[in-house]
């Protein structure tokens, strides 16, 4: 049966959520799911924005066919042509062969190379407008948010931004299609985050530069490809992005990301923490053998200062550890203080390894020297952890 919302009386949200996806993209964990978005639009013509993930096929093909009530399906927008939101194209097609798919000239060839067969399409590119009746959509350009060919859609009469990848988040709706049903900045500020700083973070500057043309729009309403459709508080959401885009933490406070096989180099970020939070300085911890490396990273994101801790492992850095710092530097993270710290029991040079992979980030800053211990920590060790807790006060 039929599973669609009103966003209102004519766009009509025709996704599914999957709860049984274990890792987005094969490599973000979503312990909560994901929805896939697709909203059909009915006027004089109708047009369905986006398809949606083979693993909801059956549903998201009935939410069309009940939204439709036998009418023609007269346009397909293709924003993103990503298989989680083009899987389906084909199967819209099969089913509609009167359809006309709407993409700009990228989109075209990826269908192509995607599907290998040739459609029926319109090429539209930034600034053209298609008229539907009274719903007017005009197309803006999106590239790298983030993929190249990515486009954006603005529908002037309800002032709805039909927003890609942009503005979306981790997580099933669960029967709650706005952002205003749920308690957003407590339940899903953290995946919404995640999101963005895994899925988009590394394209700040394109992300800014769809700010600024989207600012320019009486936006209304947001409806993204993943995650709650935005009706109020517009801002609060436009504004994190703002943040994020410009890799400005949100919070002042310390990550400690250590990496420890005995307990020493734990012991060590433990301290360091205890010594933080006498100074009244917000931190959070992360066993970086344990933690979601994209929840790290989203962290890294949040806060301003980030101290990394591992043992030397194989004359260099352990390997979650160097696995995660390289995941981070191709996210672009920058305009953080670092601090290390570095464990071995001979040959100690975990420092050095992490310091080579963080230096090409840019406005980055190492905020002390490098705390090293032999095997165990000692008394001796607890100067050094005091400095680096009085370090990070200062550079607050």
């Amino acid at each position: 049966m039929h599973c669609t919302r009103k966003i209102d009386d004519d766009i009509i949200y025709v996704g599914a959520d999957n709860r049984r996806l274990k890792l987005f993209e094969a490599v973000y964990p979503v312990p909560r799911g994901v929805s896939y978005n697709s909203y059909l639009i009915l006027d004089e013509k109708t047009a369905l924005i986006d398809t949606a993930d083979r693993a909801v096929t059956d549903v998201f093909i009935e939410n069309i066919e009940h939204t439709l009530e036998g009418r023609d399906l007269d346009y397909l927008i293709v924003q993103h042509m990503e298989p989680d939101h083009s899987a389906t194209l084909i199967d819209v097609l099969l089913r509609h062969p009167e359809c006309t798919v709407v993409c700009n000239k990228m989109t075209f060839d990826m269908i192509r190379a995607f599907k290998g067969m040739e459609v029926k399409a319109l090429t539209v590119k930034e600034g053209d407008k298609l008229e539907l009746g009274k719903h007017a959509i005009t197309f803006i350009s999106a590239p790298m948010v983030h993929w190249p060919e990515v486009m954006v859609s603005y529908e002037s009469l309800t002032g709805t931004l039909f927003s890609a990848d942009a503005f979306g988040s981790f997580g099933a709706l669960n029967g709650a299609l706005f952002a205003d049903e749920v308690d957003f900045d407590r339940d899903h500020l953290d995946e919404a985050r995640r999101y963005y700083c895994n899925i988009v973070g590394k394209y700040g500057m394109q992300v800014e530069k769809l700010l600024g043309k989207v600012n320019t729009l009486d936006i209304k309403r947001i409806c993204p490809l993943h995650g709650f459709v935005w009706r109020e508080k517009i801002d609060y959401y436009v504004n994190k992005y703002m943040l994020w885009s410009g890799y400005k933490p949100e919070k002042q406070g310390v990550v400690i990301a250590y990496a420890s096989v005995y307990g020493n180099t734990e012991n060590v970020a433990n301290i360091l923490a205890c010594r933080l939070r006498e100074r009244g300085i917000e931190c959070v911890m992360h066993d970086v053998s344990v933690s979601w490396h994209s929840s790290i990273i989203a962290d890294c994101f949040k806060y301003s200062h980030l101290v990394f801790a591992s043992m030397t492992y194989n004359g260099g850095v352990f390997v979650n550890m160097e696995n995660l710092l390289h995941d981070l530097a191709a996210h672009a993270l920058k305009g953080r203080k670092i601090a290390l710290i570095e464990s071995g029991s001979w040959a100690i040079s975990a420092a050095k390894g992490m310091r080579e992979i963080l230096s090409p980030l840019k406005d980055t800053e190492f905020i002390s020297d490098d705390i090293t211990f032999k095997s165990s920590p000692t008394e001796g060790i607890g100067e050094a952890i005091d400095a680096l807790a009085d370090r990070v006060a200062e550079t607050m």
